[in-house]
């Protein structure tokens, strides 16, 4: 399994804010998919108010959850940040079962066991890929998962597929996802080093694209890059509409958080460009929002609508999408009602998972937390 340095993709290639509509509320191997293009004949436009109902609270007494995987048939696996564990929680009861410790995995400041995503074969190679920090960088892996194993011994050896990206204290990025053209991408930082973000020679400040085994997928828009698009500051939410367009969202600095339409290759301007920008070089965002009331860390797709949660906003906002542009303004729910709020997941119908982020270092976590809420939303 071919493992993939940052010589591979040295080769060619080389905002946190409070927005309008602040209404609280309780491809194939030879393109990708990704370019914003308007929304396609008949595709519908969401409403510009929608709603939000907790349902139930699935889990808790979570320690540094960050991300998360609906199995399929039912559980999710979550992460642990900081202690470097992935739990399988059972939907209906919360049950927990840890699967074990991904070795590497060095927990310190924004760093540590990150995003994890599910094999699109899964279903035949029960394979479980984690973005970790360790020592030196943070890296892409892959383990067998086998149930019936005993709990805490569940996961395989990991497999580097993927390392390189630059690590810090900060702005490790850290969301993976497989997209619906079959290749794995991921969103990373510029590790608080800003003109990473501008080299395409670096995987700093980027969103990557990659074969499930590590390679630069066909159709990247550097050649032999992984790089997909950059001039990013750290991305850690990743989604699809049901064009198969892919949107982003962007911790800014101290004026503009971002969520971003990606086209392959553009530039998003940091540091050059903190939110939307008059030069023409820089892809603008299609909505963004000043730093106290946002902070994203995952997003989700459902309903028409993107929905972002938010860390220091301590809310979920809620993007009517037409095409790849807002087609009314942001509306937010749960404004401080579970704190700081990390991961948002679609689940079946019209329902999100949503974990929040209060045992991170920079909340305020009750004596329940961090807890999976379960969401219907309209």
């Amino acid at each position: 399994m071919a493992a993939v340095s940052a010589a591979a993709a040295l080769l060619l290639a080389a905002g946190c804010s409070p927005g309008a509509g602040d209404t609280p509320g309780g491809g194939s191997s030879s393109s990708a998919p990704g370019t914003t293009a308007p929304g396609r004949t008949g595709e519908r436009t969401p409403p510009a108010k929608g709603s939000v109902r907790v349902v139930r609270t699935v889990a808790e007494g979570l320690r540094t959850p960050w991300g998360l995987a609906p199995l399929p048939g039912g559980g999710l696996l979550v992460s642990s940040r900081d202690d470097g564990t992935i739990t399988r929680i059972d939907d209906k009861t919360g049950r927990k079962t840890e699967l074990g410790a991904v070795p590497g995995a060095s927990a310190a400041g924004e760093g540590g066991l990150l995003g994890i995503a599910l094999s699109p074969g899964y279903a035949s190679d029960h394979l479980v890929y984690a973005y970790l920090t360790t020592d030196s960088d943070n890296r892409i892996v892959r383990m067998l998962y086998e149930p019936q194993r005993p709990a805490g011994a569940q996961l395989g050896a990991p497999d580097t597929v993927f390392k390189g990206i630059p690590k810090g204290l900060i702005h490790n990025g850290g969301r993976i996802a497989f997209g619906p053209d079959g290749m794995l991408y991921a969103g990373t930082g510029e590790s608080g080093e800003r003109g990473l973000a501008q080299d395409r020679a670096s995987l700093g400040g980027k969103i990557l694209r990659m074969t499930p085994d590590g390679e630069p997928a066909p159709g990247n828009p550097f050649g032999n890059s992984a790089v997909y698009s950059w001039g990013h500051r750290n991305v850690q939410g990743l989604a699809w509409d049901g064009e198969q367009r892919l949107f982003a969202a962007e911790f800014g600095q101290d004026t503009w958080d971002e969520l971003n339409a990606i086209k392959p290759g553009d530039d998003y301007g940091w540091p050059n460009a903190e939110g939307k920008s008059a030069d023409p070089r820089y892809h603008d965002p299609l909505a963004q929002w000043h730093t106290d009331a946002a902070s994203p860390s995952g997003i989700a797709y459902a309903g028409g609508s993107l929905w972002m949660a938010g860390l220091r906003g301590q809310r979920l906002w809620r993007v009517p999408l037409n095409g790849t542009e807002a087609s009314a303004p942001p509306q937010a729910f749960l404004k401080g009602a579970y704190g700081r709020l990390r991961t948002v997941v679609a689940a079946d119908g019209n329902r999100l998972w949503l974990t929040t982020s209060n045992t991170d270092g920079r909340g305020k976590p009750s004596k329940t937390d961090d807890r999976i809420l379960e969401l219907e939303i309209s």
